[in-house]
C-alpha cells in the first residue's frame, strides 16, 4: 500500500462536480440512512463506529449534525474527546474511549478520538517516538477487538481542509456573531504548528490502516458531508439487515 501524502490530496471537489445536483443526492441518502439505521437498531446484530478526526475549524461538529439530521437520536450517539481529565489520565490512554465504545445496534460517532494520544501529544512533545509508535500498536490491537468480537464496522474519516481554508475559518469567529462562541486562542496557537500536524497525521494514517482511513476533501461543506453520508449509506446497505420478526 502507497503512503499517504496529504498535500497530494485535493481538498476540494473535483470541477465536474455540481454543487446543486450533490446537494439534492445527499437529501435522498440522509432519508435512506434513516430507515437504514432504524434496521441496524431493530437486528442488533451489528454495530458502527464512525471516527471524524481533522484540524481546528475543518467542520466535525457541521458534519455531526449534517449527517445525522433524519436519524431516530436512541440509536445513535455523539462522544466528543476533549483534553483528558486528571481521572483519565490516571487510567490508560484508552480506558475513556473504550467504556464509550458501540453496543450492537447502535452508530456511535467519535467527534476527535484516540487519535488524539498520538497527534497533538506528539505535536508538543509530551509523548516520545517509541511511546507513540507503542500507542498505535495498541490503537490497531483495540479497533481489531471491536471488529472481531463486536460485529463493529469501523469508518475512520479525516476531514482534509486547506491550511488557507481553516485560517478562514477561524478568523469567521471573530467576525460572525452566530460563531464567536468557538472562538478560542488557543486554535489560533495550534494552526502555527500546522506542518507538524501533517506529519503526524500521515504517520497515523500509514501505521494505524488495518481499518483504512477516508480522506475527505472539506474545503467545502455540501461536499464533505455527501462523501461522508454516502460512504456511511453503503456501508450500512452492504450489511443486508433484516428486520427481525415478532417475539414469541
Amino acid at each position: 500500500m502507497s503512503k499517504i501524502l496529504l498535500k497530494t490530496i485535493h481538498t476540494y471537489a473535483p470541477k465536474n462536480v455540481s454543487k446543486d445536483k450533490t446537494k439534492k443526492k445527499l437529501e435522498v441518502i440522509l432519508k435512506e440512512l434513516d430507515e437504514l439505521q432504524n434496521l441496524l437498531y431493530a437486528e442488533k446484530k451489528y454495530c458502527l463506529l464512525m471516527v471524524i478526526q481533522g484540524m481546528d475549524a475543518s467542520g466535525k461538529d457541521g458534519l455531526t449534525r449534517d449527517v445525522f439530521t433524519y436519524m431516530n437520536p436512541q440509536g445513535v450517539s455523539v462522544k466528543p474527546f476533549k483534553e483528558p481529565t486528571d481521572e483519565e489520565l490516571s487510567h490508560d490512554f484508552l480506558w475513556r474511549i473504550h467504556q464509550h465504545a458501540p453496543a450492537k445496534g447502535m452508530i456511535q460517532v467519535f467527534n476527535r478520538s484516540h487519535y488524539e494520544d498520538v497527534l497533538v501529544t506528539r505535536v508538543h512533545g509530551k509523548v516520545d517516538e517509541k511511546t507513540a509508535k507503542a500507542r498505535m500498536t495498541a490503537i490497531n490491537d483495540f479497533e481489531r477487538l471491536l471488529v472481531q468480537h463486536n460485529n463493529t464496522h469501523i469508518l475512520k474519516f479525516y476531514l482534509h481542509v486547506s491550511h488557507d481554508e481553516q485560517i478562514n475559518r477561524l478568523e469567521e469567529r471573530l467576525r460572525i456573531p452566530q460563531k464567536m462562541w468557538k472562538y478560542s486562542e488557543e486554535d489560533i496557537v495550534e494552526s502555527k504548528h500546522w506542518d507538524k500536524y501533517m506529519w503526524c497525521y500521515e504517520d497515523v494514517f500509514n501505521h494505524c490502516n488495518e481499518v483504512p482511513w477516508h480522506i475527505v476533501p472539506s474545503d467545502q461543506n455540501w461536499y464533505k458531508s455527501y462523501i461522508v453520508a454516502k460512504t456511511l449509506r453503503d456501508t450500512l446497505k452492504d450489511l443486508n439487515m433484516k428486520y427481525p420478526g415478532m417475539k414469541k
